[in-house]
Order: C-alpha cells, then structure tokens, then sequence
C-alpha cells in the first residue's frame, strides 16, 4: 500500500527554513503515516531540531506549510498545536521537580480538558478522581506506580524520560512527536525506553523519532528518513536506508553543518 492511499496525518509540504541567509532547511517534504512510526535520522548539525521546531510551532518557515490532519499549522502557537493532538517530548525531561509523580501525569489532563491548568471547583472531585484513575494506570504500565507519592525531580533520567511520555499520553494525542528521546541515557536505560517506544507504537499510536543515533531507531521505526546539510538524501524502509552508501556517507564522511 502505498503512502498515496493510507491516511497521511501529517505533511511538511516544501518547507525551507532560513537564518540570515543560511538554508537550515530546504526542499523538505515529509509525510507521515497513521499508525506507522517514522524516524527522522541524520549526524549532528543535519536540521533535525529545527524541523522539529518547524513542525511543533516554535519555528515559523521561511516557506511551505505544516499541515496536520487537514488543518494548517503554520501561523500558530506551540499551545494551539498542542490542543489540535500533537503531544512532543524534548531531550531534556520538561517535568515539574517539585511536585509529585502522580501530580505531573494528572496536571496536562486538565490541560487537555479545558486548554489550561484550572480545575474548576464544580467539577473538580469527579475529575479528580477520572483523571487520577488514568494516570495511575499510565504510571503502572510505566513501571512508575510505586513512586508516585515521590517528588519527580528525585527521579532517574530515564525514570523522567518514562514520566514525561506518560504526561504526554495522558493527553490522548493522535501524534508524538519524540526529540532525541534517549539522549544522555546510560545503555540500560535507554534499552528500557526502546522497549517501551515499542509498547506505544503497538498500541497503534502514530510517532516521528527525531534521533542521530542510527541504532535507537531501527527496531521500532516503519520508515526512516535521512537529514543532511538541511536536506532530505534517503526515506524509505529502515533497512533499505540503512544500506544507503548516501547514508554512510553522512555518517562516516562527517556531513556536519
């Protein structure tokens, strides 16, 4: 099946990306498939996070469009974006130290509610209850629930990875958008997280990995598509890319910007 004939959630059309006459991003087109999970792979400096900021609204095109699900992203703000069902985990775990386990995967659900952090008094003993339900089950499949009493901030960093993809599921987005989701991770850790990648993606959810390590992707992506020097030089399936001499050129040869 072709992409032409699956739903296409989202589409970076023709996007470029300057700053001050530097091209970070050219001639990017990029299609994303319900279901599937897509990595976006490339070395250091290939415009991975700026098409991510593209993408998320932290960014605005120099030309082109995001469009998801038929609305057009462009123009709005990281928040509107976020309300439309596109949920994004950084490389650094943007948690709230301070409070609790628990209290970080049930804050983002009033935010999915009603597009702020209010809890109305009318309504706040049934939702408390709805809403900490949820997120105790998303902490147990997490392997979170025995801390969730705990102060998020005493986790381990890869406890703060799993943590923050559970503030991000609470949302029930329709897109996760993932930035070096393994960043800084020691190898039990990180090994931790690919396998829990991979109990997301067979729960159907449809995901872009922004990675540079060509290792972390390949077991759980559908397509895998190359960045370098701004622009796209391979997209296709994990291990047809990973046999592409362009590929190993990027790699090997030191395709840096």
């Amino acid at each position: 099946m072709t992409e032409a004939t699956q739903n296409v959630v989202l589409h970076v059309a023709d996007v470029y990306k300057n700053f001050s006459g530097l091209k970070a991003l050219s001639d990017i087109d990029l299609q994303i498939v319900e279901g599937q999970t897509h990595a976006i792979i490339g070395p250091n400096g290939a415009g991975k996070s700026t098409l991510l900021n593209v993408i998320i609204g932290r960014l605005a095109p120099t030309s082109g469009a995001v469009i998801f699900e038929g609305a057009v992203l462009t123009g709005k703000s990281p928040h509107e974006i976020n309300q439309l069902g596109i949920s994004r985990v950084f490389q650094t775990p943007e948690i709230f130290a301070d409070l609790s386990v628990l209290y970080n995967v049930m804050a983002p659900a009033f935010a999915r509610r009603d597009g702020s952090f209010r809890i109305d008094i009318f309504h706040a003993v049934e939702d408390q209850i709805e809403i900490r339900e949820e997120a105790e089950k998303l902490l147990h499949d997490f392997g979170l629930y025995d801390r969730r009493e705990d102060h998020a901030g005493a986790l381990s960093r890869g406890d703060k990875r799993r943590l923050e993809l559970a503030m991000c599921l609470i949302q029930r987005p329709r897109l996760l958008l993932l930035d070096e989701p393994t960043a800084g991770m020691s190898r039990h850790d990180t090994n931790s997280t690919i396998d829990l990648l991979q109990t997301i993606k067979e729960s159907g959810m449809t995901i872009v990995i922004i990675e540079h390590d060509m290792h972390v992707v390949f077991s759980p992506a559908d397509r895998v598509s190359v960045l370098a020097q701004g622009q796209f030089i391979a997209s296709g399936l994990p291990q047809d890319v990973k046999g592409d001499p362009r590929v190993k050129e990027a790699y090997l040869g030191g395709a840096v910007e």
